[in-house]
């Protein structure tokens, strides 16, 4: 298989820049020589005709984000600071331990991550039907040809559908790849379905911290801020899943479909790499913008970026970690204990969690 499209924030930006785009530019794919099947699935985004995977949507959201990107640094701006190796410490349950689970025919919690993370992705879907504050209102320049001006005229759209994908026309977005790649790689399964988290976030928004400036408004930056943790969180997550995917030492008896399946892992990401270069971009702009505060006065986008930004990763880092550690390590114990052989492998499995 050929290798992904190039990463958005790469495309080529002609010297006559384009700023503003209609909604139905942003909808816009490439045309495909093939579509994407998999599973007797129609997904989204397709082939060109070398084989080269080319994600939905991206024939004028690519450039356009190229395009913003470039008249950020132009005004002196950059995206955010931030990347996935924020999140590059400890894992619970780390990958040698998911290894040996599928190694001893205890396959339930791998092939429950891959439902899980399927159906977390139909969840992000509401994007598509979300209103966000226009920020023009609030601040104090002109914003219609930056890509905050375009939240509501087709990006959010476009992030949303590339998720959950669009029901109504029988096309699948990331929900649905991620099932399909799931069955490649076990086949069927009796497994009970998958218990889907109510949050993959923080259960509470934390209160107001600037009354300066509307609470929709502070509730829109911290929306895109930890929807940006979300898709780096998503990004190790995703690395994590080709590497057992790849490993020759698992899925023995499928190894040809779990090969596969690790390609359709792989177009995700390519996928995804719009997702976090318009976050980057979208919050690079905000640390830009001076808000109109009530009382007179202008309340820099940096200090609400970046306030918020150091709580989210620290509660990410830190915090959230350990609870997850908590809230699994009984269940992993619970699922050793019907192995005819629970001694070994449990004490297998301790030996290889990951620690501080």
């Amino acid at each position: 298989m050929a290798q992904p499209a190039a990463s958005p924030d790469r495309e080529p930006v002609s010297r006559a820049r384009q700023l503003v785009y209609s909604r139905e530019q942003l909808m816009q794919s490439h045309p495909y020589a093939t579509p994407q099947i998999e599973a007797g699935m129609r997904l989204h985004g397709g082939f060109d005709a070398s084989g080269t995977y080319i994600p939905p949507r991206l024939l004028h959201r690519g450039p356009a984000i190229a395009a913003w990107t470039e008249a950020l640094r132009d005004r002196g701006g950059e995206l955010l600071k931030a990347d996935s190796s924020l999140l590059a410490g400890v894992r619970y349950p780390s990958l040698a331990q998911i290894k040996l689970l599928l190694r001893e025919g205890l396959g339930q919690t791998f092939w429950n991550t891959l439902t899980i993370t399927g159906k977390i992705e139909a969840r992000g879907q509401v994007l598509a039907t979300m209103t966000f504050p226009e920020f023009g209102d609030a601040v104090d320049r002109d914003v219609s040809d930056w890509a905050i001006g375009h939240l509501n005229k087709g990006l959010l759209t476009a992030h949303g559908i590339d998720e959950g994908g669009e029901p109504d026309s029988g096309i699948g977005g990331h929900d649905a790849m991620w099932f399909a790649l799931r069955d490649l790689a076990f086949g069927e399964v009796d497994y009970p379905d998958a218990i889907v988290p109510e949050t993959i976030g923080r259960a509470e928004t934390p209160a107001q911290q600037f009354p300066q400036i509307s609470n929709a408004l502070e509730r829109t930056i911290y929306f895109l801020l930890n929807l940006l943790l979300i898709e780096f969180r998503a990004e190790r997550g995703f690395s994590m899943t080709e590497d057992v995917l790849r490993d020759p030492s698992l899925f023995r008896d499928r190894r040809r479909e779990a090969e596969h399946a690790a390609e359709i892992v792989g177009r995700i990401r390519s996928d995804e790499r719009v997702h976090v270069a318009s976050l980057r971009l979208y919050l690079g702009e905000i640390r830009q913008l001076g808000f109109r505060a009530d009382g007179g006065g202008t309340l820099p986008g940096s200090e609400i970026v970046d306030t918020m930004w150091r709580d989210i990763v620290h509660w990410a880092t830190v915090e959230q970690p350990k609870l997850v550690a908590e809230q699994q390590r009984a269940l992993y114990i619970e699922r050793i204990a019907a192995h005819p052989q629970s001694e070994r492998v449990l004490a297998e499995f301790h030996a290889l969690e990951e620690s501080d």
